[in-house]
């Protein structure tokens, strides 16, 4: 894995007071065959502390890490320094659902992310390189794909979180791209289940990960998120489970995204 090119975008965040530095890096997936683009958010390297906890923060269907930073998260620079963290968004193919696609060889993110972005990252930036000091979030399919890959990779990541999470897409078969990636529902049916968190969940142990799960009382995805909250309690899998009030937007995430960050920050703090 290459750096292709790196872009400083600190002009987005001209005449602020924070001084976190934001890089738009292209970063080669050997997995995929292609380059990713990626921002990397760092604190103010005058600061103390010579190293840092990583989060990873993955968007939803149709996203990508520019409109995170410039609409759906445009805090994240300031928390950055607030919560001396590094973030690392990447884009997720617009609807790669971030796993490993048994169908077509080209949508590995699950790979890519697991793997490579994070020997990128500790290669080329002052992160701590250790699972209690990394954590990975996201929102809606970010939501299912932060979790997914935290349950499935569970000596990298020692916290993750979900906003109003699509954990469990199997009620909605057509319009999202999973078809892209899993072959069509019909005929498929276990590829999809067993691509699910709510499936995936299973495989926890108590304390194994550190879980917060989010969703707004007004939210299509309520209902799969409270199904996989009560599997968390069946399960007896230690989380933090919050509904209020809200609807499947940014304006939900964005104010959720706030009180997940100092979620991880205490985590990090604790561990």
């Amino acid at each position: 894995m290459k750096q292709l090119s790196v872009l400083l975008i600190a002009m987005l965040f001209a005449g602020s007071a924070f001084a976190a530095k934001a890089d738009t890096v292209s970063v080669y997936s050997e997995a995929m065959k292609k380059e990713v683009r990626c921002v990397f958010i760092a604190p103010d390297q005058t600061k103390d502390i010579k190293k840092f906890p990583v989060v990873y923060v993955l968007h939803g269907y149709s996203g990508n890490a520019i409109r995170t930073i410039k609409q759906d998260i445009p805090d994240l620079a300031a928390q950055a320094d607030t919560y001396q963290m590094i973030f690392v968004l990447a884009d997720g193919g617009f609807d790669s659902w971030y796993f490993d696609s048994p169908v077509n060889a080209q949508l590995r993110y699950e790979t890519f992310l697991s793997k490579e972005l994070v020997a990128y990252t500790d290669k080329n930036y002052p992160s701590l390189a250790q699972k209690e000091k990394r954590a990975i979030y996201g929102w809606s399919m970010g939501g299912h794909g932060a979790l997914f890959i935290a349950i499935r990779h569970k000596d990298l990541f020692g916290a993750a979180g979900s906003i109003c999470g699509a954990v469990d897409f199997t009620p909605f078969t057509s319009g999202y791209g999973i078809e892209k990636s899993l072959g069509v529902y019909n005929s498929h049916q276990k590829d999809w289940a067993e691509h699910t968190v709510n499936y995936n969940v299973s495989s926890l142990k108590n304390n194994e990960l550190k879980l917060i799960i989010d969703c707004g009382i007004d939210d299509p995805l309520l209902e799969v998120n409270r199904a996989l909250h009560q599997k968390l309690i069946k399960l007896k899998i230690a989380h933090d489970y919050i509904e209020r009030p809200g609807a499947h937007d940014k304006a939900y995430w964005s104010k959720a995204s706030a009180f997940q960050l100092l979620f991880l920050h205490n985590y990090f703090i604790q561990s």
